[in-house]
């Protein structure tokens, strides 16, 4: 498997690769040059398997002969061994032909453990392969820091930095950040928003003299591995509900457009999927576009599910790439718009291709809220206001368009109790493995927004030029 960037100036390079690098050096994000096929029979024969052998079915084309199809498959056991649960991703019926997916059963109770946890071990191999060390750094709106460095905490190939928005992060994920202790983790509070943040991430990668001397590295779901990880949990639902429910649609709390984009890559591998509908909140700068085929970020509101406070979406790019035909240059001319303009706009073709497979819909505040309360007194079901939002877009989506729909549920009750409780007045039980993290000390510095500060600071903490172990 090759992949190539969706700016279309970069080398095309093999998984490892593509994993270690991150962003490519043009700046674009990385696909698969060509999308693997489950065929019909595939799906029948994955019917009634364990969560790890569909991953392996799945990911196995992604990762091509990098890795043998054997270790693949133990470094796939190894990390969903982790989770609370052998299924990995639950089902939940919620009410009638409407499901809450649970991808909150693992180390920090975020989705972002489904695809943290396997890229960690898919790194360390590659990287103990390579005699090589790297940096990692990251920017997160709440749960991908907190699963990233339980990923990557103590191991001794990897220095990992993550950077959240000051005061714009529930307690319980800043704590579950801040309070590692292993030597190889920092913790960066910027003073401003999550898409400063990114932003301060996406300057140090285009710096390629400093991206190569501190060999940095990234885990957002820029990073291709992230996406493909989760694109198992897509095949693993519609392989739950079995074939008098296909196609189902996916209603996906969103604000960088990566998970969404694992169902559509789901989608082009030839999962019967009927619609995937974008769940946003009062940052609804994808509602927007779909609306009006421009795409012009705005302010970020603080809202109560603070990890889709973001109005830059990065793997929307990749879906660019697809709708312009998988034309470089297009893509490359839009962020050009997006950087000195503030705003681009679809072609028509294009608009109309992503309506063709997306839906979105626009979840205030106070809907959030009633949607929590809703469910809690109808079934006794607590969710988090992240799934809310996913939960009052499955709704609307399935009274405008009916047929079975599918809610990704990305975050346990628990890290979010205050706004949990303030919706409908009970107190998520905390599990034990959060409860310690609740009751260790912190460790963190705050920063400026300021990239140069920030490279200053890599430099004078990162390990890379010391051999991997010293």
């Amino acid at each position: 498997m090759r992949y190539v960037s969706t700016r279309g100036r970069a080398d095309e390079l093999g998984f490892e690769e593509v994993m270690l690098a991150g962003l490519a050096r043009d700046g674009g994000l990385y696909v698969p040059k060509t999308w693997p096929v489950l065929a019909d029979k595939d799906l029948e024969a994955l019917a009634g398997a364990a969560y790890t052998e569909v991953a392996l079915a799945v990911l196995a084309p992604f990762v091509g002969s990098d890795i043998p199809e054997s270790e693949l498959a133990e470094l796939i056991k190894d990390a969903y061994a982790t989770f609370d649960t052998p299924e990995v991703a639950p089902l939940h019926e919620i009410g009638p032909d409407m499901w809450v997916l649970e991808l909150f059963h693992g180390p920090t109770l975020a989705f972002k453990d489904i695809a943290m946890q396997l890229l960690a071990r898919l790194m360390d191999r590659a990287l103990a392969k390579r005699n090589r060390r790297l940096t990692i750094i990251g920017a997160t709106s709440g749960d991908t820091g907190g699963a990233a460095i339980e990923a990557f905490r103590g191991r001794e190939a990897v220095d990992i930095f993550i950077l959240h928005p000051k005061g714009r992060v529930s307690d319980v994920q800043r704590r579950q950040m801040t309070s590692a202790d292993e030597p190889n983790v920092f913790n960066i509070a910027i003073e401003g928003t999550f898409d400063d943040c990114q932003a301060l991430v996406k300057s140090l990668f285009n710096d390629l003299a400093l991206r190569d001397r501190l060999s940095l590295a990234g885990v957002n779901s820029i990073n291709w591995a992230r996406i493909m990880a989760q694109t198992v949990y897509y095949v693993t639902s519609a392989l739950a509900l079995g074939r008098d429910h296909w196609p189902a649609s996916f209603a996906v709390p969103t604000g960088n457009f990566g998970d969404i984009f694992a169902g559509y890559v789901a989608a082009k591998m030839g999962l019967p999927v009927s619609r995937l509908v974008i769940a946003t909140n009062e940052n609804d700068i994808l509602a927007r576009t779909l609306k009006t085929g421009r795409y012009e970020p705005q302010g970020v509101r603080a809202t109560s599910s603070p990890s889709m406070d973001i109005q830059v979406s990065s793997n929307f790019e990749r879906l660019l790439f697809e709708v312009s035909g998988r034309d470089g240059r297009r893509v490359q001319a839009m962020m050009e718009d997006l950087g000195r303009d503030g705003t681009f706009e679809l072609a028509p073709s294009e608009l109309e291709q992503i309506r063709r497979q997306f839906r979105a819909h626009r979840i205030d505040e106070a809907e959030t809220a009633a949607t929590i309360a809703i469910l809690h007194e109808a079934s006794g079901y607590l969710i988090d206001p992240h799934t809310a939002v996913g939960v009052a877009a499955a709704l609307r989506e399935q009274g405008e368009e009916g047929g079975p729909v599918v809610v990704l549920s990305t975050a346990h009750p628990a890290k979010f109790p205050d706004a949990v409780q303030r919706a409908c007045g009970a107190v998520p039980p905390v599990p034990d493995r959060l409860a310690a993290r609740l009751s260790a000390s912190e460790r963190y510095d705050v920063m400026a927004n300021d990239v140069g500060a920030l490279a200053r600071y890599l430099e004078d903490h990162a390990r890379v030029g010391a051999e991997p172990g010293a």
